[in-house]
């Protein structure tokens, strides 16, 4: 495999999460009243951003009714970061304009990678307050409590925590020293990327690895090796990168998840990469793949 930097752009850890925080009930007035506080709003999965691209952080003032999460301070210059969760009304009054309002998936790429980090960290929050707003038990309401990293059950008190799911993804590599690339029945046409899984309870990882190439290819790897990991919040999922021998087996898709299979050398690649959808420069996968390829690959996203 030619050697290439491996760089994982939303893999950054500028906040120290400053746990201790979160057990104290009156943080909000603690954290709020600080002139220095960065105030993060988010409505419907999006941001505001400066001109330049930069996250554009609010004032404490500027919204009321907002939920609040405590994400931590500035590991440089100690400013607290506190994400707040706005509702279509209020999102509206602070910034009317849709168009100001950002996708990570859109316009993650213009941040830097600290900043990139902190939305990918909000978004992750955001979208799991949004999916736990009942207990999974009595069916009751929860509340959020502890900064906005537990959420209880107003009817018996059960605790919820943030989840993150662990997904792996690999490149398979034969012994031509090509790469194994899949196209899912969802895309549009033209677009690869590789194989990627959700790890099952009770699987380690290199046995998710294992699994997952044969079910969705039908090959056998070996050789399994752990490159990174970075969060990736759609909703909150966690991909851990692998590189892996191809050791045997028909290359043939699963014909449900996976429609196209297709090996990829290096000249084919960068000859055919204009003309391919291939994931974005946000995602593990496209770290993954220049990796292999051994340099950048020149496309608009």
């Amino acid at each position: 495999m030619t050697e290439f930097e491996f760089k994982l752009p939303l893999a950054q850890t500028p906040l120290d999460r400053d746990y201790k925080l979160r057990d104290q009930l009156n943080w909000t007035s603690e954290v709020l009243n600080v002139p220095s506080t960065k105030l993060l709003p988010m409505s419907n999965q999006k941001v505001l951003l400066h001109q330049d691209g930069a996250l554009r952080f609010v004032e404490s003032g500027r919204v009321t009714t907002a939920q609040y999460v405590y994400l931590g301070k500035e590991t440089d210059s100690g400013s607290a970061v506190v994400l707040a969760i706005l509702g279509d009304a209020e999102a509206h009054e602070l910034e009317p304009d849709e168009g100001n309002w950002h996708e990570l998936r859109k316009s993650g790429l213009g941040l830097s990678p600290d900043e990139a980090s902190i939305f990918t960290q909000a978004l992750s929050l955001a979208n799991w307050h949004a999916s736990h707003q009942f207990c999974p038990t009595c069916g009751a309401s929860t509340e959020s409590i502890r900064a906005g990293w537990v959420r209880r059950c107003t009817a018996d008190g059960r605790e919820l925590f943030p989840r993150t799911d662990p997904a792996i993804i690999v490149a398979v590599i034969d012994e031509q020293d090509r790469i194994l690339m899949g196209s899912q029945g969802v895309w549009e046409e033209n677009r690869f990327s590789i194989l990627a899984g959700f790890v099952e309870p009770g699987e380690s990882l290199t046995a998710a690895v294992k699994r997952e190439m044969f079910e969705e290819a039908g090959v056998h790897v070996s050789d399994i090796r752990y490159l990174g990991s970075q969060a990736w919040p759609f909703p909150y999922s966690l991909m851990l990168g692998f590189t892996a021998r191809y050791a045997g087996g028909d290359a043939i898709p699963d014909g449900e998840e996976i429609v196209k299979l297709r090996w990829f050398s290096r000249g084919e690649l960068r000859a055919e990469a204009a003309s391919l959808k291939l994931p974005g420069r946000l995602s593990i996968a496209r770290a993954i793949i220049e990796h292999w390829l051994g340099s950048p690959l020149e496309t608009e996203v």
